[in-house]
Order: C-alpha cells, then sequence, then structure tokens
C-alpha cells in the first residue's frame, strides 16, 4: 500500500489585472461594497483571443512538472478539474496530453466546480494507493470571464469570480506518514439549482432554444447563485469536512499548521479560522488579489503558500473546499 505525495506545484494567472473600481465603471457597484461582501480587491480576466481554459492549465502543468524534477512522459495520468471547459466535449483533460505532448495516458475530466482540485487529489491518490499509477498531473483551470453577466443585473455574481489555473504531480510515496493521508468527499443535490448555470444544457434549456428565442431578458445562461443560502450551507459543511479529516487521522485544529480553503469568500475563511481558534499563519487567503477561480482557487493558493515558505516539509496540510452541487470534500497531507 503507498501513499501519495504532492512532489511539483504550479499555476498561472493572466497579466490583466481587473480592479473594483474597473466594474464601478461597467455596472452599480463600488470597492467598498465589493470588499466588505467579500473580501476581493481585484482579480484577473483572460483578454480575448489569448488563455484558454486548457491553455492556461498547461502552463501550471509545465511549471509543476518542472518542480516535481520529472519529464512529461512520467506522468501516468491526468486528472482535470474545471466547469468552464474550450469546449461541450471533448473535456479539457485530452487537449492537455495532447498540447504536453504526452504519451496516450488517461484523461479525465471532473465536474465537481468549487470542489474540483480536492475531488481531483483523492481520485488521484486513490490510484496511486492502489499501485495503478506513479506519478498523476492534476491540473485545476477556469476562465469565468467571458461567461459573466458584467451588467449591474449580474453584479452579485460577476465581481467574485477570477480566471486561472493551478496544478500538482501527486507522486507515490512508500513513507506511510508522508504525502495524503485522507480524503473526504461529499454531495447534497437537492440544493443543486442554489449555484448553478442553467443553459445551454440538454435537459430544460436546449441550445437551440437560446438562439431560435433570442431573448436578451433570458439570464439562465449566466450563473446564479443564493449568496446567503450558500453562504450559511458553506460554513456549516467547511467546518464538518475539516474535523472529519482531522479526527480521521487521530488529529485536532491545533495540529493545522496550514489550511488552504477554496477561495470562495474571504468570511467564510475568516468565520472557519474563528471557529477553529486558528492564527493568521495557519490560514492561508490570496481571494483579495484573483477573486473565485473555482476550481483553481486550492492549487493556486497552495503554490504561492509554498512559493513564500509557508508550507514545509512534516507540516500537516489540509484543504478544504465547499461549491456548486452542493459538493464539499478535505484532503488532509502530511507534507
Amino acid at each position: 500500500m503507498y501513499n501519495s505525495r504532492i512532489s511539483g506545484l504550479g499555476y498561472y494567472v493572466p497579466e490583466n489585472v481587473v480592479t473594483n473600481d474597473d466594474l464601478s465603471k461597467v455596472m452599480d457597484t463600488s470597492d467598498e461594497w465589493i470588499q466588505e461582501r467579500t473580501g476581493i480587491k481585484e482579480r484577473r480576466h483572460v483578454e480575448k483571443g489569448t488563455d484558454t481554459t486548457t491553455s492556461m492549465g498547461v502552463k501550471a502543468a509545465k511549471q509543476a512538472i518542472e518542480r516535481a524534477g520529472i519529464d512529461k512522459d512520467d506522468i501516468d495520468f491526468i486528472v482535470f478539474a474545471t466547469l468552464s471547459p474550450d469546449y461541450y466535449f471533448p473535456g479539457p483533460g485530452v487537449l492537455v496530453q495532447r498540447d504536453l505532448g504526452i504519451k496516450t495516458v488517461g484523461a479525465l475530466d471532473v465536474r465537481n466546480q468549487c470542489s474540483g482540485f480536492v475531488y481531483g487529489v483523492s481520485v488521484a491518490d486513490q490510484y496511486i494507493k492502489s499501485g495503478m499509477y506513479k506519478n498523476v498531473l492534476v491540473i485545476g483551470s477556469e476562465l469565468h470571464s467571458h461567461g459573466l453577466d458584467m451588467t449591474t443585473r449580474g453584479r452579485g455574481v460577476s465581481v467574485i469570480f477570477g480566471d486561472g489555473a493551478g496544478a500538482a504531480i501527486l507522486t507515490r510515496e512508500e513513507d506511510s506518514s508522508k504525502g495524503v493521508l485522507s480524503s473526504h468527499l461529499h454531495s447534497e443535490g437537492q440544493h443543486a439549482e442554489e449555484l448553478s448555470l442553467i443553459a445551454p444544457g440538454m435537459g430544460k434549456r436546449w441550445v437551440t432554444d437560446i438562439i431560435e428565442e433570442k431573448d436578451p431578458e433570458d439570464i439562465s445562461y449566466f450563473p446564479y447563485m443564493n449568496g446567503q443560502f450558500v453562504f450559511k450551507n458553506a460554513v456549516v459543511r467547511f467546518s464538518e469536512v475539516i474535523m472529519e479529516g482531522l479526527q480521521t487521522n487521530n488529529l485536532g485544529p491545533q495540529d493545522i499548521d496550514m489550511l488552504i480553503p477554496h477561495q470562495a469568500n474571504l468570511r467564510i475563511s475568516q468565520f472557519v479560522q474563528k471557529k477553529f481558534g486558528l492564527s493568521d499563519d495557519q490560514v492561508f487567503n490570496n481571494i483579495m488579489n484573483y477573486g473565485n477561480t473555482t476550481a483553481a482557487s486550492i492549487p493556486i493558493a497552495l503554490t504561492e503558500a509554498w512559493e513564500q515558505g509557508k508550507v514545509k516539509e512534516g507540516d500537516l496540510v489540509v484543504l478544504a473546499a465547499f461549491g456548486s452541487g452542493f459538493t464539499w470534500g478535505s484532503v488532509i497531507i502530511r507534507w
């Protein structure tokens, strides 16, 4: 029985910085309004005709591969988490395989939105623990900006999200005291529509319906979020799944060296931090700089924390996420 450890990390964000003041020029909002509700100061948006979800993921992956000290052909499997793929199908996993020039390994696409990277790490970990694979590339990448309602009507959602990608290499580890100790995944589909993008889809809103109707008031193809309801569920589920992971490993909040929460809302992170009695040095937040990058938020934050020397060998690192689905999960890592 093997463990898996994160041997390489990388991230990429577009150069184009969009501040809260920039948004106030196209919708009725302000820097104060956005920061008070979300903690966000700025985010990155892709310039049209430049990056895609896949290309950002490839850039993050190249950095992770180099830092892992492996060759691209040492990768045995690819897991790509996103809610914003380049195409409806195929998913971006195979596009990464093509663009990196990797041999014909398997590629799996994960559609768990904000929990996508946590789910992806869990999948990779289980493949490695079983002995099936030695090196698995896990990517979280999102291009939100091209699909947001950038008007006052959509400000409750559009001010929150940004573009970017993060990647990790999970590698076989024979020391069972190191690496991923456990992962914990949950879902509650009864609340699916509370945070969703309904159209285009093959259920209630077909692509052909939208094309034929051309109704400018139809907002079903923009993201919808019941903000207060999502917030109330998030703070509960974050706390539960973190404690589940700690208790599984006979640990407590006092054992956490670094908590990397999904960067959904700074207020959620602060609530969880206070509940567990963690100091500012034990929780890493960068939502103020990038907004919510969904599946990319944890790997971007984890990479930055590691680059800044805030994640060190022997540390207990906890990843935790909650989002659309609802889905949520945690990963407990001994670095």
